[in-house]
């Protein structure tokens, strides 16, 4: 162990991991030395006579930083490029690493510390983020059961051990069932109406596994498939959507439906030793929403007027079908390619000719950091010289207005067969004052990659992409915290998409598009009028998008609702009575994840949170207005929002920070009217 690269904090910039030392061997060595050590740190704490906040608190938040260091880099490069090693070590420490939290966690003579200092806080002296650190402790041991009696505790580490086994598993079969279901085409004509750029993208998907003079469709982790706005060819697309919606559900060796009825009879039983009446009870307590009841009563009264928008945006899409003398009924795998028809003859406006527009390297440079140095003052410089945990992740050395070293933000934008889907951000080193320590902030994508000398031309989904999860790196990057416990994104699941969400509004800002989207090739800027049609249609096809959301956040609620002793043994039936009851089950419009693949609650820790998405668009949506009310980007409005939000990670209560910041509670009806949910607006505006 004496070698270990994560016996020590790097002695690179930024402490970034020195991967050039990382082997996977690593992790494993890490792991267990990580452990041992928070082990005796723990006992140390436990045996000090006298009972104080720095012998107790701080010292938890000093502890365990082996073990960090190792799970940190660890769960980064599991999820971005796995391996079959990879995946055996993740699948032997998870239920250790559980395990070890709750030793931690469910341990009564710690908890009687953190509990002597949580009754005596107010005695303590304490200034506010400290203060506010022993109230989140308190809580943490109470969530996790160690107010319970022995008894109980056992059983909930038998459960947390189980579940950790299940979850890790969950994410193995879903990335192994998603690369078996991408398509192999060996006919061209087959992929008439993709651009050269996405043949080019399949072809190099394609010859990456073997199969040259070849096209790959790569099988993406949510329903649907981005390429079916573009396909003619109808077979194919049935074929890609088919494919999408039985992903981990097929019977084989990488069906998850056994999981699933397991994970969530787990998750209710340990909610009832907990105290709650389920899953969903006990998670959404300890959120913004506090309880099911807030969650469904906001997903109710959306989702009639959602689904009144999807069904009439399908009669649009079937009278096009019939305008050009066809008689099919609509189905899922038309509604992409005859939405972006329906989307040219009202705003003129073709979504996939846009693509030239969009390209990676302007986006990012001249986009993403271009609003992020208009609006905070903060500039980036990319560090080839930085090694990283793959050829394709970059790095970028952020820096503040007056020159100094601020973070380390990683890109890692391409898709391949060795990262799970979708996108995401994390940390390789948390921002900390008290570790001394700045951020190294990660953003993964997955953009199909381009043929060698070719640029890569990203759709609009994509753009969108881009800024979100840039936005999650900022409240990353703009940590200022002391504590590593409130560093960044640690904030409350469901305030989490927040500050994400509001960074999707630069995207289409005048300075901002204006400067970024250029034609690769041309270089002339996409035209004003285009801009205006791209405003005027952002509520368009607002209902599918809504009603395909909401219907994968009420099975979410539903799977975690269910109570200690039941169990779901037919999936799909449980999914089709849970959708009939919201009103939400149309065939042309598939929930966006079904259960056997939704890795947000079952691999990735949004079980009973997937409703954060909508609940922080209210927070977002009344963010944009203030930002519109105010002059928008500005020096002034940036900083502002960065000083109120995004600097204080988990510092403080999120809605407490959101009303500092606000002057008030938030408001319904700016996320309404973005939504295209007139008529809910009006009934509040004439209420």
């Amino acid at each position: 162990m004496s070698k270990n690269v994560f016996l020590e904090p790097s002695s690179l910039e930024y402490q970034l991991p020195n991967f050039e030392e990382i082997s996977d061997e690593s992790y494993r060595a890490g792991f267990y030395h990580g452990c041992e050590e928070q082990l005796r740190e723990i006992a140390k704490i436990i045996s000090s006579q006298e009972i104080t906040f720095e012998n107790t608190i701080v010292a938890l938040e000093r502890s365990g930083q082996i073990l960090s260091r190792t799970l940190l880099v660890f769960f980064n490069k599991s999820s971005s490029d796995t391996n079959d090693l990879i995946d055996e070590i993740d699948a032997e420490i998870s239920p250790k690493l559980s395990a070890h939290r709750d030793g931690i966690y469910l341990n009564p003579a710690l908890f009687a510390r953190v509990e002597q200092l949580y009754l005596a806080r107010g005695e303590l002296g304490l200034d506010s983020e400290s203060l506010w650190l022993v109230e989140k402790y308190y809580e943490d041991f109470r969530e996790a059961g160690a107010h319970l009696d022995e008894e109980s505790r056992t059983s909930l580490t038998q459960i947390n051990t189980r579940l950790s086994e299940l979850e890790t598993k969950f994410g193995q079969l879903l990335l192994a069932d998603t690369n078996d279901l991408s398509i192999l085409i060996d006919n061209p004509e087959e992929l008439e109406g993709l651009s050269s750029s996405q043949l080019a993208s399949a072809a190099l998907a394609a010859n990456a596994r073997g199969h040259q003079g070849k096209w790959l469709i790569s099988a993406v982790n949510y329903s649907g498939h981005p390429l079916l706005s573009d396909l003619r060819d109808r077979e194919l697309r049935k074929k890609i959507m088919e494919a999408s919606i039985v992903k981990a559900g097929r019977g084989n060796e990488n069906d998850t439906q056994g999981l699933v009825s397991e994970i969530t009879a787990l998750r209710a039983k340990r909610a009832k030793i907990l105290g709650a009446k389920s899953h969903s009870e006990y998670v959404i307590s300890y959120q913004t929403a506090k309880h099911p009841d807030r969650v469904d009563e906001l997903l109710r009264k959306i989702a009639p007027i959602a689904m009144e928008n999807a069904k009439a945006e399908a009669r649009a899409l079937q009278a096009q079908i019939v305008r050009e003398g066809l008689s099919f009924d609509l189905e899922s795998w038309d509604w992409s390619f005859y939405t972006e028809k329906v989307r040219q003859e009202r705003y003129n406006l073709d979504i996939g000719a846009l693509t030239g527009y969009f390209e990676l390297e302007r986006t990012l440079f001249d986009g993403v950091f271009y609003a992020a140095t208009r609006l905070y003052g903060i500039t980036f410089k990319e560090r080839s010289d930085l090694k990283t945990y793959h050829p394709e992740a970059r790095a970028f050395e952020v820096f503040n207005e007056d020159g100094s070293k601020l973070a380390l933000f990683i890109g890692d934008f391409f898709t391949r067969d060795s990262k799970r889907g979708g996108a995401w951000m994390n940390n390789l080193v948390d921002q900390s004052y008290l570790l001394d320590q700045l951020p190294v902030v990660v953003n993964n994508l997955n953009i199909p990659k381009p043929a060698d000398g070719q640029p890569s031309l990203l759709t609009l989904d994509e753009v969108k992409t881009l800024f979100h999860e840039f936005g999650h790196a900022l409240h990353g990057i703009f940590s200022a915290v002391r504590y590593p416990k409130f560093s960044g994104t640690s904030v409350q699941r469901d305030f989490v998409e927040f500050p994400s969400q509001v960074n999707e509004m630069w995207m289409f800002w005048p300075e901002v598009i204006e400067n970024y989207a250029r034609h690769y090739q041309s270089g002339e800027p996409l035209p004003v009028e285009v801009i205006k049609s791209l405003k005027e249609s952002e509520t368009f096809n607002e209902g599918y998008e809504t009603t395909s959301y909401l219907a994968a956040t009420v099975l979410d609620l539903a799977l975690h609702s269910i109570e200690d002793g039941q169990l779901i043994e037919d999936l799909w039936s449980f999914e089709a009575k849970v959708l009939g009851e919201y009103g939400l089950l149309f065939d042309p419009i598939p929930s966006r994840y079904r259960s056997t693949y939704f890795s947000h609650i079952f691999a990735g820790g949004y079980s009973a949170g997937y409703y954060g998405y909508i609940w922080s668009e209210v927070l977002d949506a009344d963010t944009v207005a203030w930002f519109m009310e105010n002059g928008g980007l500005t020096r002034r409005n940036g900083d502002y929002f960065r000083e109120a939000l995004l600097s204080r990670g988990g510092s403080l209560d999120s809605m407490e920070m959101f009303r500092n910041f606000r002057g008030r509670d938030s408001d319904i009806a700016p996320l309404l009217k973005r939504r295209g949910l007139v008529k809910e607006v009006e009934k509040l505006i004439e209420g």
